[in-house]
């Protein structure tokens, strides 16, 4: 059984459902609001940390359409797990948010601003375009493929 303290939280406080994006690492705790908490399940964010071993990331591709046929709506990996190279090094989409697309998924990622300098490459975020992060403004070529 989940702890469903932090819904009754909000209940307390009477905060309207549609105001509340409940969130956690834990894909047990977002089913426990979709069935037992309806009305705040329907925006729980499922933050999926699965993606940080390349076995994890191959299980969330391949498990997109039964995270949404349990009724998870919206997905949030950290950033990285959005974006990829193609062969010409330009930054695409990756076959995660292609997935999660596919299947029906809101896609919600973490993190735009924390990353460590662009000169550098921007460490953990930008793992998997590093090789063209070389300065500042990058961040924009990355939010474009974003939010595309």
């Amino acid at each position: 059984m989940r702890e469903p303290r932090v819904i009754d939280e909000y209940k307390t406080a009477r905060i309207a459902p549609r105001r509340v994006f409940p969130q956690s690492f834990r894909l047990g705790d977002v089913l426990y609001w979709v069935q037992k908490e309806p009305a705040f399940g329907k925006q729980g964010v499922f933050l999926d940390a699965r993606v940080d071993t390349p076995a994890g990331y191959d299980t969330a591709v391949a498990g997109m359409a039964e995270l949404a046929s349990q009724g998870v709506r919206i997905v949030a990996p950290p950033m990285f797990a959005l974006v990829k190279l193609d062969a010409q090094q330009r930054i695409v989409p990756s076959e995660y948010a292609k997935a999660a697309r596919a299947a029906g998924l809101d896609l919600i990622t973490w993190t735009l601003e924390r990353s460590g300098f662009l000169t550098q490459g921007g460490g953990y975020y930008y793992q998997y375009v590093t090789p063209v992060i070389n300065d500042e403004g990058d961040v924009y070529k990355v939010l474009d493929v974003l939010a595309m």
